[in-house]
């Protein structure tokens, strides 16, 4: 096992995760030096590449690095065996299979717990753990749609529109990580572990924010506002000489840098757009006159004008034209890994930067079971069980 001592390097978790909700949990652990160990089907059970991808495509490799891999057949009952003497010393354990799925392999909480009173497991469902929709298997898309997202993203009167990334697997990744951080604090003073559970679902919900607390407090149905804040006015693309800004606008104070901007007395003196209020309902014409100047400007020079004013606002990019930005490059945005067959690479980056650790970069997503036997043999087991747990396909 390498030495990186990250902050969390004294936590050891079992990773049972596939496809991407589970995997972005774990990376949080992964990437902060904790001693993860991906427990996989062995081969000769599970051939085919599955919802996660191609193992050397660049999804799979972004997502699973910084773990060791083995290999359990956990419907094996030596296999089983094998996974719970691994309990009684782990930290967490994160599973996103369907609901019923631990139950049959008998590694649900309680059995868990009873192998280690401290453990936390961390289970990520479609729906929950219960209720009517438990057995219903989770997907990003259905999530976003069954969430309410769908409903306000896209130009309106378009239809229900997607988003472009796999928001509820990665927002559920992500509380499902935090929560797993707050049972780990938690321990500290009770010195048990707990079970932790979200879902696409709760999660997908719990991410619509404003629109959400517009609904429960006032009763408002948010609608698709396309590329307009749904509330706070002018915000939005704007067309310019080469192409297209965002710029967001809120509040009295930046419209009128804006008008000062832009020098056009018929926007500063439009009663229509006196106030936030009026620019809302307005919209429609007060993007109409300010895009009437910004056409006139390259997106560089309009950019440029409006940040020294104090206005937000900046490029689109696609993702080459990122991975060009300035700011990009000074944040260095960039997880580099180095793989035995596809050679030096750079993946995704955390998205958090701590004053006393970087993230552990370097190692990339091992191939399945590269690690078994060494991991066997932290456990205790010698090199003739070992043989013997292969040849029946236990690992």
């Amino acid at each position: 096992m390498e030495s990186y001592q990250g902050p969390l390097s004294h936590f050891t978790v079992l990773d049972l995760t596939r496809v991407r909700s589970g995997p972005t949990a774990v990376r949080q652990f992964a990437d902060w030096g904790a001693n993860v160990i991906k427990i996989e089907a062995p081969e000769a059970l599970d051939q085919g590449k599955g919802m996660g991808g191609a193992r050397h495509g660049p999804d799979f490799q972004s997502i699973h690095r910084n773990k060791r891999s083995m290999t359990l057949n956990l419907k094996d009952a030596t296999a089983r065996d094998i996974f719970l003497k691994m309990v009684e010393t782990a930290d967490v354990v994160v599973e996103n299979f369907r609901p019923d799925v631990k139950n049959r392999l008998g590694i649900d909480y309680e059995t868990l717990r009873g192998v280690n009173k401290k453990i936390v497991l961390l289970s990520i469902s479609g729906f929950g753990q219960d209720g009517p929709y438990e057995k219903r298997p989770g997907f990003d898309q259905i999530a976003q749609g069954m969430g309410g997202l769908m409903s306000i993203t896209g130009i309106p009167g378009q239809g229900p529109v997607r988003v472009g990334i796999p928001v509820a697997d990665l927002t559920a990744g992500m509380y499902g990580a935090m929560g797993t951080m707050v049972a780990l604090l938690e321990r500290e003073q009770t010195g048990e572990g707990q079970w932790v559970q979200t879902s696409l679902l709760q999660a997908m919900v719990a991410m619509l924010d404003f629109q959400v607390a517009r609904y429960l407090i006032k009763g408002e149905v948010a609608g698709q506002a396309g590329n307009n804040h749904p509330t706070s006015i002018p915000t939005g693309v704007f067309a310019t000489k080469d192409g297209h800004i965002n710029i967001a606008a809120a509040g009295d104070q930046m419209w009128d840098r804006i008008c000062e901007v832009l020098d056009d007395p018929e926007i500063t003196n439009n009663t229509d757009f006196s106030t936030g209020e009026l620019r809302s309902e307005n919209r429609d014409a007060v993007n109409a006159a300010l895009e009437k100047h910004t056409v006139n400007y390259t997106s560089d020079e309009l950019i440029d004008l409006f940040s020294a004013s104090g206005v937000p606002c900046g490029h689109i990019n696609s993702i080459d034209k990122l991975y060009d930005d300035p700011q990009v490059k000074h944040l260095g945005l960039r997880h580099p890994v180095t793989h035995k067959t596809l050679g030096d690479m750079d993946l995704l980056p955390q998205g958090v930067k701590l004053s006393k650790h970087d993230p552990k970069t370097g190692m990339a997503t091992p191939d399945r079971g590269e690690h078994t036997s060494e991991i066997l043999k932290e456990y205790g087991f010698d090199d003739d069980q070992i043989k013997d747990f292969v040849s029946r396909v236990v690992v």
